[in-house]
Formats: C-alpha cells, sequence, structure tokens
C-alpha cells in the first residue's frame, strides 16, 4: 500500500494518464484516421502528452479546488 501523504500524486498521475490516454486518442484518429500504425501514433502521442499532463495536473489543482470552493454553496443540503 502507498501511505496516505502521497495520495494527491497518485491521483495526478491517473487522473492525468486517463485523460492524455483519451484526448491523444481522439487527437491522433482526428489528425491521421485509422492507419495501419494508428496504436504507434497514439501510443507516442500519449506517452508525449503524459509528460507534459502530469506535472500540469501536481501545479493546476491547487488552484481548481480553490476555484470550486468559490463557487460551490457551502450550506448544507437536506
Amino acid at each position: 500500500m502507498i501511505p496516505k501523504k502521497y495520495g494527491s500524486v497518485l491521483f495526478g498521475l491517473i487522473l492525468s494518464g486517463l485523460m492524455s490516454f483519451l484526448v491523444s486518442g481522439i487527437a491522433t484518429f482526428r489528425a491521421t484516421g485509422y492507419v495501419a500504425n494508428f496504436p504507434g501514433l497514439w501510443t507516442s502521442a500519449w506517452l508525449t502528452a503524459w509528460m507534459v499532463a502530469f506535472p500540469v495536473v501536481l501545479v493546476v489543482a491547487p488552484f481548481a479546488r480553490q476555484m470550486v470552493e468559490l463557487v460551490v454553496d457551502k450550506r448544507a443540503r437536506q
């Protein structure tokens, strides 16, 4: 098991991996169509995107949480 203090980093790793996987797949398909080497093109695009997305998620997530706090109603709903 991973210690709880690393939870936010693991969350960022998983989130950025899944999102960059999906977005790079869509972008690669739109750019090339389904060609014979599509899986290789997608993998290359995904790994490049993930290298950028992971640190960006770690930096941007705290700001996103703050923005959510500003717009979410803090009153309890019953």
